[in-house]
Order: structure tokens, then C-alpha cells, then sequence
């Protein structure tokens, strides 16, 4: 689990076939910036862009991952050196200042604007309909690791767009400053809507009730 609240931007400094086949994942070899990895264990998890993703080796510096083929199908950041938002798991006792992320991406959105407004910037992200749904005004969502609060909704035949205001210090900190119209970013719905529809769409019998 995690909280969506960036530790560190690192860099993706090298990527690795872990075969010759079509279906075959990637090694990443990242360097962690600023991100702490004295009590970072062989094992751990750690989200890249909003992906959780397992160290398999630990350097100074650094640390390796793998990535399954079926994974970089699904996320975006994952398959080209660069820039990446870095989070370790959350621990118990740790304060939960964003929301809990479980760092598994639902979906990929479209920037459809990112542009100074004041001192801030608005983002606007084209989500896919299959997960429209699950975004509500003043609900949490997690955009690239980033949890990030909703300004405003709007469902539309292609999909539902939602708004967020970014204050200067997030987009400071965070790989969200490269973003510009037409960019895919991860997105991850907020945990509790997905329970709050199972629970919705099942009878007390567990059976989804007949129609």
C-alpha cells in the first residue's frame, strides 16, 4: 500500500529484455534520487509512476526491477528512460497524507489540459469509460503515483473528464510537470469506490441481483 504523496523523482537509467520473445518483460535499473534506500530490503515495493514494482537488487543509488510484458501493456513511463515519481510502501505507523493507493493502475487517461491558472495549474485528464464511474467532485484519484484531489466531473460519450488544480509545489516535485495536452498518464481509482460498488452491485447472498 501507498499514499499517493511523492518521496522522490528518479530516473529510469537503463532497460533490459528479459527475452527475445514478443511476450517477454523488462529489467529497469533506476536511479532513486533523492528517495532513501537505507531501509529499503531485497523484496520491497516501491511505486514508479504510480506502479507498484518489487526490488529484485539495491545499489547506493539505485535499485533494479522487473517488469511483466503485461504490465508495460497497461501502464505508461515504464518502457523508456526518464524521469519517474517514486514512493515507498507505506508502513503502519506512517502518516497516510495523501489516500490509500494500492499501486495497481486501472487505466490510462489523456491529458486534455495542463496550463497555468494563477499560481496553480489546471489538469484536465480524459478518463475511459470503464472507470468514469469511480471519479466523483472532491474524491481522491491517483494520476502517475500523484494523489491528487477532483475539482470537478463530467461524463461525456467518449469518456469522463475531470479536472484538478495543481498547486506550485506539486508540480515541482513531481514528473506531473512534463505533462501537456495529448500526454497518457497511469490512473488509479480511489480503493474504497471499488468495495462501495461490489457492495452495491451484490445481494446479501453474494449473487449480483437479477435484472
Amino acid at each position: 500500500m501507498f499514499t499517493g504523496i511523492v518521496a522522490a523523482v528518479g530516473r529510469i537509467e537503463s532497460i533490459r529484455p528479459l527475452g527475445a520473445g514478443a511476450d517477454a518483460g523488462v529489467r529497469l535499473s533506476v536511479n532513486a534520487g533523492g528517495l532513501g534506500l537505507d531501509d529499503v530490503q531485497i523484496g520491497d515495493s516501491i511505486a514508479i509512476q504510480g506502479a507498484c514494482m518489487t526490488v529484485i537488487e539495491k545499489s547506493a543509488t539505485g535499485f533494479d526491477v522487473d517488469v511483466s510484458r503485461e504490465s508495460l501493456n497497461r501502464t505508461v513511463g515504464l518502457a523508456a528512460t526518464g524521469e519517474v515519481n517514486l514512493e515507498k510502501a507505506l508502513r503502519a505507523n506512517d502518516r497516510l497524507g495523501g489516500h490509500i493507493v494500492s499501486g495497481h493502475v486501472d487505466g490510462l487517461g489523456t491529458v486534455t489540459r495542463f496550463a497555468p491558472v494563477g499560481e496553480s495549474h489546471e489538469l484536465r485528464i480524459l478518463a475511459p469509460a470503464e472507470i468514469g464511474r469511480y471519479f466523483a467532485y472532491k474524491g481522491s484519484a491517483t494520476v502517475n503515483g500523484v494523489s491528487l484531489t477532483v475539482n470537478s466531473v463530467e461524463d461525456r460519450a467518449d469518456g469522463c473528464e475531470f479536472s484538478i488544480n495543481l498547486i506550485p509545489h506539486t508540480v515541482e516535485v513531481t514528473t506531473l510537470k512534463h505533462l501537456q495536452a495529448g500526454s497518457l498518464v497511469n490512473l488509479e481509482i480511489d480503493l474504497i469506490a471499488r468495495y462501495v460498488e461490489r457492495m452495491l452491485s451484490t445481494s446479501p447472498d453474494g449473487h449480483s441481483p437479477s435484472k
